[in-house]
């Protein structure tokens, strides 16, 4: 079974201590490829400030806005059997200017993009996972100006999209909160809970 992987920094891996990247062992799509062991392949595909659907106006190199890269990674990870879908933590950033049910609706783009391109008996099944509870600002707190607002009416908003598109749901807000050291990112102790969830429901 391919599972593919889709998020930003908290599936790249960041660490809020160092900033470099978790070894693959701490990283929850390590522990998960870990745990689910021999038949099954995790596609990790995280970006640092990726999105949904919005264009990082400060950002030249590459683009952040996942709906322009996933097109381009379904067809090259085809075939898949579950797309695992965990944005919105940038979304929340207040230079876009979005609301829970703004961003909810660019996960459902994404989940659309899925559906579209993979369809019929290639279609995989879709699970969207909502951002981690935020924490305590530090370095991100500009930037992230209202997210503690804007996280506690995600989960809602996400469900109905799931529920309307007709995929799965998790909310990492039960069992997740990022880290003290910036508020944004999950600590080894978040990596290890994500993963344990998201095996368990994978397996049921």
């Amino acid at each position: 079974m391919r599972i593919l992987c889709f998020g930003d920094s908290n599936t790249w891996g960041y660490d809020p201590e160092t900033g470099n990247r978790f070894p693959k062992n701490i990283r929850w799509t390590g522990i998960l490829q870990e745990k689910l062991g021999d038949g099954y392949e995790i596609i990790e595909e995280g970006l640092n400030g990726r999105t949904t659907v919005f264009k990082d106006p400060f950002q030249w190199t590459h683009d952040r806005e996942g709906s322009k890269y996933l097109p381009t990674c379904l067809m090259s990870h085809r075939p898949l059997d579950v797309v695992i879908i965990l944005l919105g933590t940038n979304d929340m950033k207040a230079i876009y200017n979005a609301d829970a049910w703004t961003i909810a609706k660019g996960v459902g783009t994404l989940v659309d993009v899925v559906k579209t391109l993979l369809s019929g008996e290639e279609s995989p099944k879709v699970i969207v996972i909502s951002p981690p509870n935020t924490s305590k600002f530090s370095d991100f707190a500009l930037q992230f100006l209202g997210a503690d607002e804007k996280i506690k009416d995600i989960p809602q908003e996400y469900r109905r999209m799931a529920q309307e598109k007709g995929v799965s749901f998790l909310n990492a807000t039960q069992w997740v909160m990022a880290s003290q050291v910036d508020g944004i990112h999950l600590d080894e102790e978040g990596h290890m809970i994500l993963a344990e969830k998201v095996y368990e429901y994978l397996k049921g």
